[in-house]
């Protein structure tokens, strides 16, 4: 009986250590992938902690212009732990990347023994290969985003909270509900995870889930601190310009058409068809394993939580916890339908497949004309230049030229869309020189915005002087407005 133990654990450590090599490939790539816009965010509050002096409780971002851009963000504990690495080594990308490549390494042992102790040893390893290499999953691992660091510590968390089910051992109920803490404090939505702990409360304790005073602990170390901080971030979001909280306005349902959109990104593009259909066997097939109901309440949650916070899941990384709950069923299916060694082989090369073809358009790199613009940018001006950035509200444009502006249009710093017209232009541009605006910068993407808005292109001929023009941008020196204007 051993024999088979050991080889199981041999096959998901192989896994687990092709997983971590593959999130280490291109590790110091600039901030410049499809999610370049989250990350350089991220990237410039660690830089501005290691440059303004470590003011943890005050996460600073670039695009608002003159001001301080004090903003309310998620718990920063990532950010910040990347500056203080910064003083040791410098400002790197791959400080950043590399806490989602380590907590990502961390869950694994975890939810491999998460799955092994529900559906058995084959299923957990099928379930480790799935969780490792879903192209979300790939991709959140080594962005400099707080997503798979707060997935990892809610795996943990579910871990150890089930441990304590099983012996009742103080120890174990500690670790879960401080892992549970810091997963909502680095990534609100983490509360999800919440579903399945409940589940396994009430169908092991009933009513008396109610009495037990360890679990009101353990809900009061759990959601205090997480209160408190986003209770302080709401209000630096209100004091300060930009009035920013990170994920405000996100809870909002859509249309059926939104919904549909969404569907597809997951099954087509975050999960792959293959996993999905796997995991849609799973979940027909296991739904008479009781120690399951826990993954089924979590699959509940999530679903819920994507209906509500419509809006917000525009953004494909709201769904990492898709991830290892589809690759759990998908595992418990493998086990019990893909038992011929030929069969295994194919649906592992299949998925291979899918997810190479599904990664690699992650990591395209549809940033580098702003990052190019950016270093320009830091060439040409002093640290005190302000930018305005026609940037479709990427900030990597101002992290690369290491200078503050604004987006071009902006509210409330704010990137606000195309102009409806010229006039618009003029009047969004002339507002921000008044505040001290000194450049302004069209990337490939936007420079057609000098074609199309004539006489906003003929206001910046007379007000601005062209001082550098390549195929990837053209950036204008702002002068005084003429009297003609």
């Amino acid at each position: 009986m051993r024999a088979p133990q050991d080889r199981h654990v041999r096959l998901a450590l192989l896994i687990g250590v092709a997983a971590v090599a593959v999130r280490l490939i291109a590790i110091n790539q600039p901030f410049i992938d499809q999610w370049s816009w989250r990350q350089s965010d991220v990237a410039a509050i660690a830089r501005n902690f290691f440059q303004n002096g470590f003011l943890f409780a005050y996460p600073q971002i670039d695009w608002a212009g003159e001001q301080p851009g004090y903003v309310g963000t998620e718990f920063p504990i990532l950010p910040f732990k990347a500056a203080l690495c910064y003083k040791l080594l410098g400002v790197h990308e791959w400080i950043g990347r590399v806490q989602a490549v380590i907590l990502f390494a961390l869950s694994l042992p975890f939810f491999f023994l998460i799955v092994r102790r529900i559906f058995g040893a084959t299923a957990a390893v099928w379930a480790l290969f799935f969780y490792s290499f879903a192209p979300l999953s790939v991709m959140t691992g080594r962005c400099f985003m707080p997503d798979m660091p707060a997935l990892s510590l809610s795996i943990i968390a579910l871990y150890f909270f089930q441990r304590w089910i099983d012996d009742e051992r103080s120890t174990c109920l500690f670790v879960a509900a401080a892992a549970v803490s810091l997963s909502i404090l680095i990534k609100a939505p983490s509360a999800v995870i919440g579903a399945p702990l409940a589940y396994l409360a009430f169908a092991q304790f009933g009513l008396r889930t109610f009495r037990r005073i360890e679990l009101w602990i353990f809900a009061a170390i759990a959601l205090m601190p997480a209160a408190l901080w986003y209770w302080h971030a709401a209000n630096v979001a209100a004091q300060f310009y930009p009035f920013h909280f990170f994920g405000a306005g996100g809870f909002h349902i859509e249309s059926a058409a939104w919904y549909w959109k969404i569907a597809k990104l997951v099954i087509f593009s975050s999960l792959t068809p293959l996993l999905c259909a796997l995991a849609a066997v799973g979940i027909f097939t296991a739904r008479s394993t009781i120690s399951a109901r826990p993954l089924y309440a979590w699959l509940v949650a999530m679903l819920l939580f994507v209906l509500v916070v419509g809006y917000g899941n525009r953004h494909p990384w709201y769904q990492l916890p898709f991830v290892p709950i589809a690759a759990a069923f998908a595992g418990v299916a493998c086990q019990r339908v893909i038992r011929r060694r030929a069969l295994q082989l194919l649906f592992v090369s299949g998925f291979s497949f899918f997810s190479f073809n599904s990664t690699k358009i992650y990591y395209r790199e549809s940033a580098a004309d702003l990052r190019a613009a950016g270093l320009a940018l830091s060439q040409i001006t002093d640290k005190k230049s302000l930018i305005v950035a026609a940037d479709y509200g990427d900030p990597s444009v101002f992290y690369y030229a290491e200078r503050k502006g604004w987006h071009f249009l902006e509210r409330d710093g704010i990137y606000n869309g195309h102009p409806n017209e010229s006039a618009d232009a003029i009047a969004d541009l002339e507002q921000l020189r008044a505040r001290g605006a000194t450049h302004i910068v069209f990337y490939s993407a936007s420079v057609w915005w000098l074609d199309y808005y004539k006489e906003f292109a003929e206001h910046l001929q007379r007000t601005a002087t062209l001082t550098n023009e390549t195929p990837q941008f053209k950036i204008y020196r702002l002068g005084l407005v003429s009297r003609r204007d």
